[in-house]
């Protein structure tokens, strides 16, 4: 499984640390950028990460802003996408067993590194529980499929 990371300023010194953990974990990832503290719109980093999530080419993404509140709003605007913005481990790991979110957003301003790892490791190691939870998921993909 290959994942996407990306950030903009306000998540950057995070994604840095994240990318060490992945980088020490062996797991494999696609760092979409940013790559500098140099101030860009979070739009423009949400939206083209999730869209490459929603067409397959990862499995999941990790995005993170200031808050990770406007990347889980812009990237929740792709057809296909659940993502969850997870500053503990229990959401992350409910944001996987219960919603199948395919996205995880962190705020860099909001936790530290250590806790930032840990809600990583725990969201790539939960695995969705189906059963009552695919129904629930698939009304939400119901509803996205509608013209209205």
């Amino acid at each position: 499984m290959t994942i996407a990371i990306t950030s903009d300023h306000g998540g950057y010194e995070l994604k840095k640390e994240i990318v060490k953990y992945l980088d020490k974990n062996n797991i494999r990832y696609k760092d979409l950028g940013v790559f500098s503290a140099e101030s860009v719109d979070y739009p423009d980093i949400a939206i083209p990460c999730a869209e490459s999530v929603a067409r397959g080419e990862f499995k999941k993404g990790i995005i993170i802003c200031g808050t990770g509140i406007g990347v889980c709003i812009a990237a929740n605007k792709v057809k296909g996408i659940r993502a969850a913005l997870c500053h503990d481990t229990f959401s992350a790991r409910m944001s996987r067993q219960h919603n199948n979110a395919n996205i995880l957003t962190m705020g860099g301003r909001v936790i530290g590194p250590s806790l930032a790892t840990e809600i990583v490791d725990v969201w790539l190691n939960s695995e969705f529980e189906g059963d009552r939870h695919q129904r629930r998921v698939d009304k939400i993909a119901d509803y996205e499929n509608r013209n209205i």
